[in-house]
């Protein structure tokens, strides 16, 4: 089990790993992944340390709902609304890092995900 103190992802939110974030809220950030799949593929990250899908339950409701409203915010900014896009969610061993997240990929596909 990662520890939030070994947390890739944690350590993106506490700026102690540089990233390119390009939307920041109290709970979301954003920013694009190091080995994109697809034309635009950013990451959406909660700033809490959730380990993954098994780990949520109904009181992340509000979270869950924050990040697909940024999500529908960064279809709009990067003009995917009228382009094919996925949203995907992974989890145990195809989630390379223990921390929830979410893959926006837009545009054209390098390779299935």
């Amino acid at each position: 089990m990662v520890r939030v103190d070994d947390c890739l992802f944690c350590k993106i939110i506490k700026r102690e790993i540089p990233s390119n974030i390009v939307y920041e809220s109290d709970t979301i950030v954003v920013f694009p992944d190091i080995n994109p799949v697809a034309d635009i593929h950013l990451l959406i990250i909660p700033k809490q340390h959730i380990a993954g899908i098994q780990d949520l339950n109904t009181e992340y409701g509000n979270l869950l709902a924050g990040v697909y409203t940024v999500v529908s915010q960064l279809v709009k900014q990067y003009n995917l609304d009228n382009n094919l896009y996925r949203v995907v969610v992974n989890g145990g061993k195809a989630q390379h890092i223990p921390h929830l997240h979410f893959h926006l990929l837009g545009g054209i596909w390098k390779k299935m995900v």
